[in-house]
């Protein structure tokens, strides 16, 4: 199962945990009050799963590829990682589904507080379009992972500060509605 918590100021090595002491753990609850879906399906069985299927009908993500992040398999392997790990959003949703590896995904709270996401093989995840939000590898340094969109991808990420955006201002209004 995922697990989530709210991460520390540290400015040190980003693969780290970064948790608070003592920690403060995140709920799948609390993250659906944020608009992150979360799901765990078997990233063994992704190319005939009826659930991805299911999914991917329900939701309509007509796209996919599959990305592997490694020094050794990813063109521009340090300069992509650097820009994973900028803040920024997106105006559509982001949805990612981890076949093999690991990661994080973080994701700004209603009050801005950073919430760390710990991805492994099985996770799938859903990040509203307009969270603010940044993804990097954990220490073992790898990620094998799925990314879905309806229609055409948009690959376009706007860093932060980019509240002026309709997308962010409809998830600033969806986070209002929630409190």
């Amino acid at each position: 199962m995922v697990e989530a918590w709210y991460m520390d100021e540290s400015q040190e090595d980003q693969r780290a945990p970064h948790r608070l002491q003592p920690n403060r753990a995140v709920s799948l609850e609390q993250l659906r009050r944020l608009g992150v879906v979360y799901r765990k399906l078997d990233a063994d069985n992704y190319e005939t799963d009826p659930c991805l299927k299911e999914i991917r009908r329900a939701e309509n993500y007509s796209w996919m590829d599959i990305i592997t992040i490694h020094k050794d398999k990813l063109p521009n392997y340090e300069e992509k990682i650097k820009t994973f790990y900028e803040e920024h959003l997106h105006l559509d949703d982001e949805i990612r589904y981890i076949l093999d590896g690991s990661g994080y995904f973080d994701v700004r709270d209603k009050d801005d507080k950073w919430i760390r996401i710990s991805m492994e093989k099985g996770d799938m995840i859903s990040l509203p379009a307009g969270i603010y939000h940044r993804f990097t590898l954990d220490e073992k340094n790898y990620v094998k992972a799925m990314r879905l969109f309806v229609g055409e991808p948009v690959w376009t990420a706007y860093n932060r500060p980019a509240d002026d955006f309709p997308a962010r201002k409809q998830y600033v209004k969806f986070l209002a509605e929630k409190a």
